[in-house]
């Protein structure tokens, strides 16, 4: 068999196994798929010839959650459902890898992403394009910042000629770019005009993710999530909203098709007023995946950079607690507590009648009482 396969002593490392598809459990032989070859060139091999622990591991572990599983094998091997579940599970890992490192080519920030389901077949979402930040649509501009401060040290000088003293604001971070403000207070970072350099304390939301983060397919029926794979502090910056920027006739139109089919993504900008809102439906970055909690670890903030016209804030998430390595983030969809004053309404993810969660996953089921384990009242109505 090994001649016809043409493996020889010279090329016998080029072979590699790609996946496992098959078991026989009473002679411990394992059907591999070889990378590079065709499914017509599979083979048997007993297990003391496969040193890919990994991927043996992994064979059991989807055998333990296949359909119907745990999954013993007979003689002749796995039944045939389940051996297409192993291909499938394999293919899905494939798609899976080849999308992680998709976002991973298209971030500009420090923070690596990873991707896993070891739940479902679900593979990468269709029509979702990975962008940094806003994508202005049509009918809107942003006006640049016309002038920025002067400021040796912006942190010592934060009362008075500093990017938030100059609108009367209150500096937003401490030496460590911790947030210090209260949530519904305004930040207002320092800006391209300014002075001060990169590693200004003012310049915390600007420089993006640092944190390592997994979107990861939940087990409780709320479809994907996120995760952080690094401990996070309190207060620290974790990530943007961002989206499609349209106008609120346009938010009002895309609600009505996003209704009919169960999910949406628009986030209304309506810190001053209600004239924009942020779509990410199509157009986002890793917070399109991150779910709703009554009980949220992430808090929404207004941050002020590069625009300065309040009806357009960026909507910046940090941390409410220190966050363990392998925690769900999660924020709350309805935004309690950002409003800066009683007459301006908290930052809003428009209601939906089906309340499928922020990435369209059937049901918030944050586990808290306000969202009865599936059933979420008004409150939490929030896609």
């Amino acid at each position: 068999r090994c001649r016809a396969l043409g493996i020889t002593r010279r090329n016998l490392g080029d072979f590699e196994v790609e996946y496992l598809c098959d078991y026989k459990r009473d002679e411990e032989f394992y059907l591999v798929k070889w990378r590079g070859y065709p499914e017509a060139a599979n083979t048997w091999e007993p297990r003391k010839n496969l040193r890919c622990r990994g991927l043996l591991k992994q064979l059991h572990q989807d055998l333990a959650r296949a359909p119907g599983g745990p999954v013993r094998p007979g003689p002749r091997g796995l039944p045939a459902r389940t051996a297409s579940y192993l291909v499938q599970k394999a293919e899905q890992r494939r798609a899976l890898r080849r999308w992680e490192r998709l976002l991973n080519s298209t971030r500009s920030h420090q923070g690596r992403i990873a991707v896993e389901n070891e739940v479902d077949l679900h593979g990468p979402p269709r029509d979702f394009v990975y962008i940094n930040e806003y994508k202005v649509g049509a009918g809107i501009s942003l006006t640049p910042v016309a002038v920025g401060c002067e400021c040796r040290d912006c942190l010592a000088e934060a009362g008075g000629g500093c990017c938030p003293g100059a609108s009367h604001n209150k500096f937003a971070y401490n030496e460590a770019g911790q947030v210090r403000i209260r949530a519904g207070l305004p930040i207002y970072e320092c800006n391209s005009r300014c002075r001060c350099g990169a590693d200004c304390p003012n310049r915390v939301v600007q420089k993006g993710i640092r944190y390592d983060l997994c979107i990861f397919r939940t087990g409780n029926g709320r479809g994907w999530g996120v995760r952080t794979l690094e401990r996070i502090r309190k207060n620290s910056f974790v990530m943007e909203y961002v989206g499609e920027i349209i106008t609120s006739e346009e938010a009002e139109r895309r609600g009505q098709v996003y209704d009919r089919q169960g999910a949406t993504y628009l986030f209304d900008l309506d810190y001053v007023e209600d004239v924009y809102t942020v779509d990410a439906a199509h157009y986002g970055n890793i917070s399109h995946f991150v779910n709703h909690s009554c009980d949220p670890n992430l808090q929404v903030y207004n941050v002020f950079i590069e625009n300065l016209d309040e009806r357009l804030p960026r909507i910046a998430l940090f941390a409410t607690r220190p966050i363990r390595a392998g925690e769900e983030l999660t924020f709350d969809y309805n935004m309690h507590g950002t409003a800066p004053c009683p007459t301006r309404p908290p930052l809003t993810m428009r209601d939906s009648p089906s309340a499928m969660g922020l990435g369209g996953q059937g049901g918030t089921r944050c586990g808290w009482g306000c969202c009865g384990g599936g059933h979420v009242p008004p409150p939490c109505t929030v896609l």
